[in-house]
């Protein structure tokens, strides 16, 4: 049976659990809440949202002590950030391909709605707490790979023998979750059942079906790139568990114990308040938690057709066949 057959059957299978499935409990549930809910009772977070925001990760030095930005400091940033980015707009230096221009990006203009002065608000210093030695060891890989401590793969396999070596980002496989804002294809398609909940991510589209209906986790030898994910409804948050991740998927340096746990609110018609903790003794001395506003938007999803274009991956290829032909004093064939 092809992919297309399998992908048919799942979308049957939702729909007739949405036709023969009803939560008394969420209908009981919706009756005290002035936000918007489905036919069966379910809050609804349906629609399409973007997460960009100019609002930084992790809180800068200067702001140290500062949860909140106010209105006026806010605006002043958010200029300085659109003047900066006028002025140096498609510019590259010697030595220096360059990158897109503004035209191909979509990171934003405007800090979160919330003001804050770093996505990250748990520890109350906004920023990701220490590695463990563990973490730090995995780090130093990455780090004399070239990859960065905040890359997705950081195995010690990150070499140029052949794509498999390269990171999962290069070869258009995932980007993994949870999911920040980037430069680009930041929205998300939500669509919900009465026993899953859907959420179709923009970047690589990737999809995750999310059971809601209690059943267990799969068994801990099953692993996979985005991990296992079950939700719950407690009030009007959805609640998104998340184990069983692959060792090669990893969020920032995590392992394959990364516990993660999602929240969504919807907190007004135009915005939705997403909460993440992740967990990993292995990694991090301590869990930390980012939360990052969404707001409803009319944009469409686009394709994002990275294999097709995937030119930097011949090029890197490439480019280290030529060094080892140049070391070997052999001329590149045509």
């Amino acid at each position: 049976m092809n992919v297309a057959c399998l992908v048919r059957l799942g979308v049957v299978a939702i729909g007739t659990v949405a036709l023969t499935t009803v939560s008394a409990t969420l209908q009981a549930q919706a009756k005290t809440s002035s936000r918007p809910v489905t036919a069966w009772g379910a809050p609804d977070l349906q629609g399409v949202w973007t997460n960009k925001t100019i609002t930084p990760f992790e809180r800068p030095g200067s702001l140290a002590g500062r949860a909140d930005l106010t209105a006026e400091e806010a605006a002043r940033f958010e200029a300085s950030v659109a003047a900066q980015r006028a002025a140096t707009d498609g510019n590259s230096g010697p030595g220096n391909v360059g990158f897109y221009n503004q035209h191909w990006l979509d990171s934003g203009t405007q800090v979160s709605a919330t003001r804050q002065t770093s996505l990250v608000v748990d520890p109350p210093d906004g920023r990701v707490p220490a590695l463990t030695p563990a973490g730090q060891s995995r780090a130093a890989i990455a780090l004399e790979t070239g990859q960065g401590v905040s890359g997705v793969d950081v195995s010690e396999r990150r070499g140029f023998d052949g794509p498999e070596q390269r990171s999962l980002w290069e070869r258009c496989v995932t980007r993994g979750v949870p999911r920040l804002p980037d430069f680009y294809n930041n929205n998300f398609l939500i669509l919900q059942t009465p026993g899953y909940v859907v959420i179709l991510m923009e970047m690589i589209h990737e999809a995750r079906v999310i059971p809601v209906d209690g059943r267990p986790h799969l068994g801990r030898h099953l692993r996979q790139w985005l991990g296992d994910s079950r939700g719950r409804w407690e009030g009007d948050t959805l609640v998104v568990e998340t184990t069983n991740f692959s060792e090669k998927t990893n969020f920032r340096g995590s392992g394959e114990g990364l516990h993660l746990v999602e929240r969504f609110m919807r907190s007004a018609t135009d915005t939705i308040i997403y909460e993440f903790t992740v967990e990993d003794p292995m990694t991090w001395t301590r869990s930390w938690t980012a939360r990052i506003p969404m707001t409803r938007t009319d944009a469409p999803l686009f394709e994002y057709a990275c294999h097709e274009g995937n030119y930097a991956m011949f090029n890197i290829l490439a480019g280290a066949r030529a060094q080892e032909n140049t070391a070997a004093g052999t001329v590149r064939p045509r």
